[in-house]
């Protein structure tokens, strides 16, 4: 699967260059959030192995929480406007990458404090997958932006697919670690593999 996701990023990395995309403002956007999407779908279902029917709900809120995250250029803009949202002078909030450790462990102290931590245990995993892709492949054209240290260098292109392929079996191995794989087995009725 690893090599499946590398290959899906190139294609689709190189179906973005094309002119017709890259000179319309509208494709350009929706081009760039489809493929976030379907990068954290494809990686959550390599994280649960796409067993069952119903798997399906999850994998598309993998892609909705991998794409929901260009929401804040339009926050930040104060505007619908796609133009304003493209010609922001800074980064928007949620492109910060200290943001996700952060989210993700608030999400699980909450989730344990109501006693949520079996029923929903997989989304803060699935929020770190599809966040951390979205950042990574961003990550090629403007670096991570660590704050509030700063931002790094672009990332070179072979290290975005490398992350992007090895990070859902990183995070499938230590879910497994943290106990969480077992949960998600009895969630999902089946063995889930590592």
């Amino acid at each position: 699967m690893a090599t499946e996701t590398g290959l899906f990023c190139f294609i689709a990395d190189r179906l973005f260059q094309f002119p017709f995309i890259q000179q319309n403002d509208w494709l350009r956007a929706l081009s760039d959030n489809a493929v976030h999407g379907i990068i954290g779908m494809w990686s959550w279902a390599i994280v649960i192995g796409l067993k069952k029917k119903n798997d399906f709900g999850e994998i598309i809120l993998a892609g909705f929480l991998a794409s929901v995250i260009d929401v804040d250029h339009f926050l930040l803009a104060g505007s619908l406007s796609l133009k304003d949202a493209l010609n922001l002078p800074h980064r928007p909030f949620f492109h910060c990458s200290t943001l996700i450790p952060v989210v993700v462990l608030t999400l699980k102290f909450i989730m344990h404090l109501f006693r949520l931590k079996d029923s929903w245990c997989f989304l803060p995993w699935m929020l770190f997958i599809s966040w951390t892709s979205h950042h990574v492949r961003d990550g090629i054209r403007h670096g991570l932006w660590i704050c509030p240290f700063g931002k790094t260098s672009p990332l070179p292109y072979w290290l975005y697919v490398t992350i992007t392929a090895s990070l859902p079996h990183l995070c499938s191995f230590i879910m497994y670690l943290t106990g969480t794989r077992e949960m998600m087995s009895i969630k999902h009725g089946i063995h889930i593999d590592v």
